[in-house]
């Protein structure tokens, strides 16, 4: 037991004193040492190098077997830094530490969804109610009809599916002779390339009033009345119109998905044809959507899609604002909508065909007349030289 004071003495905070109680006790130990030795060899020379080396390390290995496990466990806890500092820093950033912000990335997801969702029965629709002259005349073994309404008449189409209206309607106005029918109708605007030229505006029939509004629910017919509109689209300019406009798309469905997958390029483009309605709204509560080519894709924005009630003004050729019939969304409803490869292929196969038929391929023209010279006008040949102005001559002093 004479060896635990200098080990006990190393861990001690002053460094002055543990050095000069081992130089005193040098001749005990190296006694001892010197009998251990004998024991195990008989030279003599070997017992003075183990002295000096065990005097120079901290802790001999002959004092460790001395103390009892529990001291031994106490001194060797400190020299595994690591394994407790990591122990420590674990709890700083844990895994479940970052639940709290997944779980509020949820809750902004959910709220947004919310604020996003679409109200059912929420779609793309143009219907309305005009009440005008109609009037059936046959060309070149076609039937055409038109309707007038005040002095203005407009040519009244039907599609395929609406026939048996367009068949009863000129059945009543040949039985009863009343030329004057309240009709429920689709508006066809054609806009042209030239932004100050007026677009072509038609109607396309569904239906006719018999007067059963009162049996009848849940009709245009009873809910609009004259030249009232219902119009729920996407609402902004577009490049061939100076008025901003709703543009109405094909709602979207599975099956129609389907048939324009089977479907050629011109079909698709005839099938998906959007119609846009120009629109005077003053004081909207929010701003048609412009396009803006210098814009990048985050700044650039997205059309709002409205739900009015307007009303067909046949002076302007355009609709005027009555009431809002539905909140503003930022998302519009699933529809459907021409891509541009369509478009351009479908236009490049129906020039051709106009090359091959010999018909004129150019837009119409306005109806501005062509600039025309006067009779005296000679055009300047471009090598000849120019005349310049003579200065005038200085007066003689």
């Amino acid at each position: 037991m004479v060896n635990t004071p200098p080990t006990n003495g190393d861990n001690s905070p002053e460094s002055g004193e543990p050095l000069k109680k081992p130089v005193k006790r040098t001749k005990k130990s190296a006694q001892l040492l010197e009998i251990k030795s004998k024991k195990t060899d008989d030279s003599v020379t070997e017992p003075a190098i183990p002295a000096v080396t065990q005097l120079t390390e901290p802790s001999p290995p002959e004092a460790t077997p001395e103390k009892p496990p529990e001291v031994l466990a106490q001194v060797n806890t400190p020299e595994k830094p690591p394994e407790v500092s990591a122990q420590v820093n674990t709890p700083e950033a844990p895994p479940e530490a970052s639940t709290p912000e997944t779980v509020s990335k949820e809750t902004v997801k959910e709220e947004k969804k919310q604020e996003i969702e679409i109200p059912p029965g929420t779609i793309f629709q143009a219907v309305g109610v005009i009440r005008g002259d109609v009037t059936f005349t046959t060309e070149n073994e076609k039937t055409v009809a038109s309707i007038t309404i005040g002095a203005k008449e407009y040519p009244l189409f039907y599609a395929p599916k609406k026939q048996r209206a367009y068949d009863a309607l000129k059945k009543e106005i040949e039985a009863t002779g009343d030329r004057t029918q309240r009709v429920v109708v689709y508006p066809r605007f054609t806009h042209f390339p030239g932004r100050d030229q007026q677009p072509n505006v038609g109607f396309q029939l569904v239906g006719f009033d018999k007067g059963r509004e009162e049996q009848e629910k849940d009709v245009p017919s009873k809910e609009l009345q004259d030249l009232e509109f219902k119009l729920c689209g996407l609402w902004q300019f577009i490049p061939v119109c100076r008025t901003p406009c709703i543009s109405i798309f094909r709602n979207f469905t599975k099956e129609r998905l389907e048939h324009v997958k089977q479907s050629e390029p011109a079909k698709k483009v005839k099938f998906m044809k959007a119609s846009h309605l120009p629109l005077f709204w003053r004081d909207a509560p929010v701003p048609p959507f412009r396009f803006n080519p210098k814009a990048t894709k985050e700044e650039q924005g997205r059309p709002v899609f409205v739900q009015v009630k307007a009303r067909f003004q046949p002076s302007r050729n355009a609709f005027e604002f009555d009431s809002l019939l539905g909140v503003p969304l930022e998302k519009p409803p699933k529809f459907l909508k021409v891509s541009k490869d369509d478009k351009a292929t479908a236009m490049a196969e129906k020039k051709a065909a106009d090359r091959a038929a010999g018909r004129d391929t150019r837009p119409p023209r306005s109806d501005n007349p062509p600039f025309k010279p006067r009779g005296d006008f000679k055009p300047r040949a471009s090598s000849a030289p120019l005349d310049m102005p003579k200065p005038k001559p200085k007066p003689k002093q």
